[in-house]
Parts: C-alpha cells; sequence; structure tokens
C-alpha cells in the first residue's frame, strides 16, 4: 500500500498569464488530498473510490477528466495494471471545487502513492512533474502552478522564462491571513486559453499591454508582503480584480463576493485561479476579522475556506528550476 498527499492553492495575482511571461504569487493551502495506491489480486486496470467533500456537483462535473487523468500519469510512469490492478482511495480535507488546485492535489498525491508503492525512485521535482502530466486532463497544457504549490507548499513566485519553469519563495512579514469563498460555479479552466487567444486575435495591443501591468503589480505585492504593508497589498488585490474583469475573466457571483468581503472590512479581494467562476480570496487583518467574514459567509450556505499562507513550506530552498 503506497500513501501520498498534496496541498491545496490559491493564488494571490497573476496566475490566467503565466504561460505568456507574466510571474504569479501563489501558495499552497493548509489542506491537503490524500490518496491511497493498494495493489488488486483481480482485475485489469485501476477503480476509483473517491471520498473527497465536494462543492456540489464538482466530482460528476470532473469525472472523466479525473480518469483520463489517471490514465496518462499511469502511462507516463509506465505502470503495467493489466499484470498488477490497483485501486485507489481519495480522501484529505481539501474541500474539492474549483479554484483551489484540487486537481493538482489528486495528482501530485497519486504520484506519490505510486513512487511509494512501485518504489519508483522519484524525487520531489520529478513527483511535480508527474503532477504536472496529470494536470492536462483538466486543464489542456497546464502552466505548472497547481501542481507546484501542491507539491511544495509554501509562498512563492513563480515564473516560466525561456520555456523553463521556476519558483522563488517569499517570506511574509506578517501572517497572511484569507478568506475563500465559493461562487458555485464549476468552469472548464481548459477554455481559459481559448479566452486568451481571444484577447489577442482581437486586441493584441491592448491585451499585451495589460499584461505590463499585472507584471508590475506583481513586483509590487511581493514587495508590500515582503515589508508587511498589506494594506497595500490589498489594494494591488482590488485593482488587479478589477482589470480582470474588464477582460471578462471574472463572473458576477465572484465580483459580488469580492465586494462584500471588502464592506465587511477585508484589505482586498479578487477572483483566484483561473476565473470564470470557482473561488474568490480575501486578504485580512487577522483571525478576528477572518472568523467573521467566513461566518457571514457560512450562513448563507456559501463555501468557506480560511487560512494562513505560507506556513507549510515542504523545505526551505529559496529557488527551484523545475522539470
Amino acid at each position: 500500500m503506497g500513501k501520498g498527499s498534496a496541498f491545496g492553492k490559491t493564488i494571490l495575482i497573476g496566475d490566467q498569464f503565466v504561460k505568456h511571461g507574466v510571474p504569479a504569487i501563489l501558495s499552497a493551502l493548509p489542506y491537503q488530498t490524500e490518496t491511497i495506491v493498494e495493489r488488486e489480486a483481480k482485475g485489469r486496470g485501476f477503480t476509483v473510490i473517491d471520498n473527497r467533500n465536494e462543492v456540489p456537483g464538482y466530482k460528476e462535473e470532473k469525472k472523466e477528466s479525473c480518469y483520463r487523468s489517471y490514465e496518462h500519469m499511469i502511462n507516463v510512469m509506465k505502470l503495467n495494471l493489466k499484470k498488477t490492478p490497483i485501486k485507489i482511495t481519495v480522501g484529505g480535507n481539501l474541500l474539492a471545487g474549483s479554484g483551489v488546485g484540487a486537481s493538482a492535489a489528486i495528482s501530485v498525491s497519486f504520484a506519490r502513492a505510486c513512487n511509494e508503492e512501485f518504489k519508483l525512485g522519484m524525487d520531489k521535482i520529478e513527483e511535480n512533474y508527474i503532477g504536472w502530466e496529470g494536470e492536462h486532463a483538466y486543464h489542456g497544457m497546464p502552466s505548472g502552478v497547481d501542481n507546484t504549490a501542491s507539491s511544495f507548499g509554501g509562498l512563492m513566485m513563480y515564473t516560466i522564462r525561456d520555456g523553463k519553469k521556476m519558483y522563488e519563495r517569499i517570506v511574509p512579514a506578517k501572517p497572511l491571513y484569507v478568506v475563500l469563498a465559493n461562487s458555485g460555479i464549476t468552469f472548464n479552466t481548459a477554455l481559459l486559453d481559448v479566452h486568451v487567444k481571444s484577447l489577442i486575435d482581437n486586441n493584441g495591443e491592448l491585451l499585451y499591454s495589460r499584461l505590463i501591468k499585472i507584471t508590475g503589480e506583481v513586483y509590487e505585492m511581493r514587495k508590500a508582503i515582503e515589508k508587511g504593508d498589506l494594506k497595500e497589498a490589498g489594494k494591488i488585490m482590488i485593482e488587479n480584480h478589477k482589470l480582470l474583469k474588464e477582460m471578462d475573466f471574472s463572473h458576477k457571483r465572484l465580483d459580488e463576493l469580492c465586494a462584500r468581503a471588502i464592506q465587511m472590512g477585508a484589505y482586498g479581494a479578487k477572483l483566484t485561479g483561473g476565473g470564470k467562476g470557482g473561488y474568490m480570496v480575501a486578504l485580512v487583518k487577522d483571525t478576528m476579522m477572518q472568523k467573521k467574514i467566513a461566518a457571514k459567509f457560512e450562513s448563507e450556505n456559501i463555501p468557506v475556506i480560511t487560512a494562513q499562507l505560507g506556513v507549510n513550506a515542504v523545505d526551505n530552498v529559496k529557488f527551484r528550476l523545475l522539470k
């Protein structure tokens, strides 16, 4: 029996355009998906028991993608399941839903469970690579943001430069407390690449001028976090959400949740992940405000995640070049 676990994630800024050279600031969430892989005496291939708690409808919506993801990772790892069938049991305390890296967490945790069970000898970077391969079934060509946060934890700035993926650790000067609220909208993130292409085709000059602006916001946010100026970080989040809204990456439900969080005292709020559904993330002053905002949303049956970001790095490596 092999076991593996991997974190969920949230994106503070930059995620939609990583494949176009824009860096992203992201963090693992202190919630994980856990996978157990067991060899079966009979049968061929694999069976899946999915015990994850979910945003209603998420697992059914992603079921086909999930199975294709497993099949692809199994092929990449060169596992012979005709000879050795397996049972895959998935659980953990990460709520399965769009926008929190649920697909990356299930992919990376599966890679780790297989690595342990079949003694594949993969290191952390190789496990992360298998998780990236698993993401293809969900996202088309993934940027690597989600699986990297899932694999390595903590707070980081992720960049793709000259085709190379890498990340650098960010150390916040003050605790980063956030509230994530779910819009209830599940969106096929593979379609986001189509949306970006349409923006390029319709007005490439406008898009790239906005990407320059977002890149500047990313570096300003990093500076604010490292200085402990969370009010400034919140202002940047608000401005970035406005820009994403203008570019049609948001949803009216996400806009509503962001506005309400700010009205209740959050420093800033914006959509997180690819957009058009999933979660928004709000940066708050302290745990008291975090509890207040979360309780209000929960009283209306809105799925909520609360977390402190940047506290669960798997090691002290400051910079890593990825496969």
